[in-house]
C-alpha cells in the first residue's frame, strides 16, 4: 500500500495520530522498530503503545480537573486511546487506571484491522528528506534518530531521567497488617466499594528506619555522560526526594492523611488513626492481581529494592512481577524549534508529536499526537487549521509546548490550569469548576467549526 503519510513511532502518541489520519481517509505508514529486532531500555514487549510507567491515565474528573477535562475533549474527538483505555479500565478511585496489555493490545487491534494502517516493525535511523511525516518517537527515541535530530534542528537535546515504579503480586500481600481504603474514604463510584488503593502502614520508627535505607541503598551507577542529566519533577525516584528532607516522603507520596488505620482502633477513634506514614498501592491489571507502589520510582538496584521494600509492613513476603528501573528521556526545545502547527522550522513537512515534543504524561502524549493527526490530515485535505482555544486543555497544552512556555527554561509539562488564561474575577474555590465550564464551552464552539474531513 502506498501511503500519505508516515509516522515514526508506535506509542500512544504515534499511535492516536494514525487514527485520526486513518479514520479520514488518509493511508498511513506506521512506523515501529520494536518487533524489527530492536528495543528500548525500557520497553518489555513490541505491542503498540505500551505503558512503561504507572498504569495510570490520572484523573478522569472533567468538572474540576485540567487532566479529567483533557480526557472529556479527546473523547469529543473520538480518541483510540481513550477507547481503548475504556476497554481495559481497572478500579482506582476518581482515576482512570488501565489493564496495560489489554489497553496494548486494544489500541494495536484497531490500527491492525484498520484498511487505511500499514504498521511496519522497522527501525528510522534519520529524518525523511520529503514526503509528510509525524515523529512521535517519544522519550526513549534511538540514539541514530536523535542524532539526526540534533543535526537538522541545530539544538542540544535535552534530557532527564524518569524512573519506573515497582509492581507486587497482590496475593504476596499481608492483609492482616495492610488494608483497603481509598483517601477519605472515597467510594469508586462504579462499584461502591469502600476503596481502591491498598494501604501499608507505618510507625515513626519505621518510617525513619525506611527512609534511611533509601539513603543508604545502593543506587544505579550513572555514566559520565549522564551525570548532570536532571531529573522531572513528576516522576522523582523516591530516594531523591527522600534526599531533600527527612519528612518530605511524609508530605508526599507517603502522607497518612485522610487514612484511618482499622488496626490501630480505640475507643477515641473507633474507625483508626492516621499512622506516622502510609505506603499506597494500586491496582495495575483488571484481574486485579498486580499491584503499583504508588509513587515509588526509584533507581535503587534490584538487590536493594527487594531488602528494602521488604521492611515495609505488610510487603514482608513481597514478590515483585516487576522491580523499579530508570531510563533517560530526550525531547526538542519545541518552543524555539516548532511553529504553532508542532511542525518543524526549516522542514515543514515533519511534525513532531507526543512527549518528544516536551509535553510529559500518557495522556498529554496521545493528546497531541491526536492534534498532530488532525494538523496532519487538514494539511493534505487543504484546508485551513483553527487551532483548539487556549482556554480549553488540548489548546492550553498547545499553546505551551509551541511557544508560550520560556524556552531558555523548558521543561516536560503536565496539562494544569496554571496553563489556562486566568479569570481573575472568580473566587478562588470556585476557579477549577469555572474553567472546565469555560472550556467546555468554547470548545464545543470550536469542534463544530473544526474544518477537516470527516471522520
Amino acid at each position: 500500500m502506498t501511503h500519505d503519510i508516515q509516522i515514526i513511532g508506535g506509542g500512544l502518541a504515534g499511535s492516536e495520530a494514525a487514527w485520526q489520519l486513518a479514520r479520514r481517509g488518509f493511508k498511513v505508514r506506521l512506523s515501529e522498530m520494536r518487533g524489527s529486532g530492536d528495543t528500548t531500555p525500557a520497553h518489555q514487549t513490541n505491542g503498540l503503545a505500551e505503558l512503561v510507567c504507572s498504569n495510570s491515565f490520572r484523573s478522569d474528573d472533567s468538572d474540576k480537573n485540567a487532566v479529567g477535562l483533557l480526557h472529556h475533549e479527546m473523547r469529543r474527538l473520538d480518541s483510540l486511546v481513550m477507547f481503548a483505555g475504556e476497554k481495559a479500565r481497572v478500579p482506582a478511585g476518581s482515576a482512570m487506571a488501565v489493564d496495560r496489555d489489554v489497553f496494548s493490545a486494544e489500541v494495536q487491534r484497531a490500527l491492525e484491522d484498520h484498511p487505511n494502517v500499514t504498521v511496519m516493525r522497522e527501525r528510522i535511523d534519520t529524518l525523511p528528506a520529503s514526503g509528510p511525516t509525524i515523529v512521535a518517537t517519544g522519550p526513549l527515541t534511538a540514539k541514530a534518530l536523535a542524532e539526526s535530530i540534533v543535526t537538522v534542528t541545530g539544538q542540544d537535546r535535552l534530557a532527564f531521567f524518569d524512573a519506573i515504579a515497582p509492581i507486587v503480586h497482590r496475593d504476596s500481600i499481608d492483609m492482616d497488617i495492610c488494608w483497603i481504603q481509598s483517601r477519605w474514604n472515597k467510594r469508586n463510584e462504579a462499584s461502591n466499594e469502600a476503596g481502591d488503593y491498598i494501604n501499608c502502614p507505618m510507625t515513626k520508627e519505621q518510617y525513619l528506619a525506611f527512609h534511611q535505607g533509601l539513603l543508604d541503598g545502593e543506587k544505579t551507577e550513572f555514566r559520565e555522560w549522564e551525570a548532570d542529566t536532571p531529573y522531572f519533577d513528576g516522576c522523582m525516584p523516591i530516594e531523591v526526594m527522600a534526599a531533600r528532607g527527612v519528612d518530605t516522603l511524609r508530605f508526599g507520596p507517603m502522607k497518612p492523611v485522610g487514612l484511618d488505620n482499622p488496626r490501630d482502633a480505640t475507643p477515641e477513634f473507633p474507625q483508626g488513626r492516621w499512622p506516622y506514614a502510609v505506603v499506597q498501592l494500586r491496582q495495575d491489571n483488571k484481574l486485579g492481581t498486580l499491584w503499583n507502589m504508588v509513587g515509588f520510582q526509584t533507581k535503587l538496584k534490584y538487590g536493594a529494592q527487594i531488602e528494602l521494600f521488604r521492611t515495609i509492613p505488610g510487603l514482608e513476603n513481597a514478590e515483585f512481577a516487576r522491580l523499579g528501573g530508570l531510563h533517560r528521556n530526550t525531547f526538542i526545545n519545541s518552543p524555539l524549534v516548532l511553529d504553532r502547527q508542532l511542525r518543524l522550522r526549516g522542514g515543514e513537512h515533519i511534525r513532531f508529536a507526543g512527549q518528544i515534543t516536551g509535553c510529559e504524561g500518557y495522556v498529554e502524549s496521545s493528546a497531541v499526537g491526536l492534534m498532530a493527526g488532525i494538523m496532519a490530515a487538514c494539511e493534505l485535505a487543504g484546508r485551513d487549521w483553527s487551532p483548539p482555544p487556549r482556554s480549553t486543555a488540548l489548546g492550553a497544552l498547545l499553546s505551551h509546548i509551541t511557544g508560550d512556555a520560556e524556552a531558555e527554561t523548558f521543561q516536560p509539562m503536565n496539562v494544569n490550569f496554571g496553563l489556562f488564561p486566568p479569570l481573575h474575577d472568580i473566587k478562588k474555590k470556585q476557579r477549577k469548576e469555572a474553567y472546565t465550564a469555560r472550556a467546555k464551552e468554547e470548545f464545543g464552539t470550536w469542534l463544530k467549526g473544526l474544518e477537516v474531513v470527516p471522520a
